[in-house]
């Protein structure tokens, strides 16, 4: 039984001696997450006001500002004006609660429901001299919140019930804006998972180099990995596309050749970017830290579950060059926006552009052995 113990007391200290003499695992396992709640915390900080934006469609034809101004004003709240024409918006909370900045965009209402589209609002408000009506999601849990935070300081000036239309048309629910953005990540998880931890773990177990000794070509080889990953990558997407449209009545409302292309450009920067990855790379701890690293700041960041224009405005244009904003806005567009091949073309080519070059440079630089 000693002996038992002693074994199992040698044999953990090798785990974890193997473990801190690797500076690069020690990096991407406490290192890299901490940088990430970093990044995550500024842009969410409890420090800076929460913005909800709300499409604001004016339906009076006399010089009052209408019932929704007029309600909160004579609640206490200051209307403040900013530079952009008619945009105004209202500050509710207070010191200990923290304040949230609610907004009010104006619109036409075809506008209103585009902005919806784009995650531009979450909530269209149709604005009348004597009362208000709500457009918005149900699911929607952000729109929900807004709608209760508005009709909570708008019932005490009067008795008058305000209005809903639930918003069910296609294209105008949550599920219409994430079912593009969750096909646009699954291509991206695909590839850098299917393609770049796989071959990392084979180069790892030394088959890299046994297959090398063969008379294979090496090019051929990696373009049969990346064909392969984006044949199984069309049918997940496929079958998740199925589903969505037998449940939720989810439909494509633009070009299909579009959509493919899309597809295609997608997959074919994805799949150099995970040549790029593990071209290199020799243990699968630090590949695992690698993929990580590439793909979990886009999913959080590029407008997959929730819009990416809630992030602060500085950042917005660094996170719509990154490649899976570019993919999922352009498979959104397509979706829900009726978009054709003239609208996604640039996306395509910068996608296609993009990922044959980091293509070639992983091939010349691969390490088989």
């Amino acid at each position: 039984m000693n002996n038992f113990f002693r074994q199992f007391r040698l044999l953990l200290l090798a785990q974890f001696r193997e473990f801190y003499r690797e500076p690069e695992v020690l990096f991407w396992t406490f290192a890299f997450p901490i940088a990430m709640a970093w990044v995550l915390g500024i842009a969410f900080s409890g420090e800076r006001e929460q913005q909800k934006n709300v499409a604001w469609v004016q339906h009076y034809t006399n010089k009052s500002v209408g019932y929704l101004f007029n309600g909160l004003e004579a609640n206490g709240y200051k209307i403040i004006s900013e530079q952009e024409k008619n945009v105004r918006s209202a500050r509710f909370g207070s010191e200990e609660e923290g304040f949230t900045k609610v907004k009010f965009i104006p619109a036409d209402y075809r506008s209103a429901e585009e902005m919806i589209k784009k995650g531009k609002a979450t909530l269209i408000i149709v604005d009348y001299s004597d009362s208000v009506s709500y457009h918005f999601d149900h699911g929607n849990s952000d729109a929900y919140t807004t709608y209760l935070l508005l009709t909570n300081k708008l019932s005490v000036r009067n008795s008058i019930n305000p209005s809903i239309k639930k918003l069910e048309t296609p294209g105008l629910r949550y599920i219409d804006f994430f079912l593009p953005g969750l096909i646009a990540m699954g291509i991206m998880s695909s590839a850098m998972w299917g393609i770049s931890f796989t071959l990392i773990e084979r180069r790892s177990k030394k088959l890299l180099r046994r297959m090398v000794a063969t008379p294979m070509n090496k090019n051929a080889f990696l373009l049969s990995v990346i064909s392969g990953r984006i044949i199984l990558s069309f049918f997940e997407s496929l079958i998740l596309y199925l589903f969505a449209l037998a449940y939720f009545s989810t439909e494509v409302t633009g070009s299909i050749i579009a959509l493919l292309l899309v597809f295609l450009a997608g997959n074919i920067c994805f799949s150099g970017i995970a040549i790029l990855t593990s071209s290199r790379t020799a243990k699968s701890q630090v590949g695992n830290g690698l993929i990580n690293a590439i793909t979990l700041p886009m999913t959080v960041c590029s407008g997959v579950f929730f819009s990416y224009h809630n992030f602060p405005e500085w950042l917005i244009p660094y996170i719509k060059i990154l490649p899976l904003t570019i993919l999922a806005d352009d498979m959104r567009s397509i979706f829900i926006e009726s978009a054709g091949l003239g609208e996604v073309l640039p996306g395509v080519v910068i996608l296609t552009l993009l990922g044959s070059i980091i293509t070639f440079i992983g091939a010349k630089i691969y390490k088989w052995y």
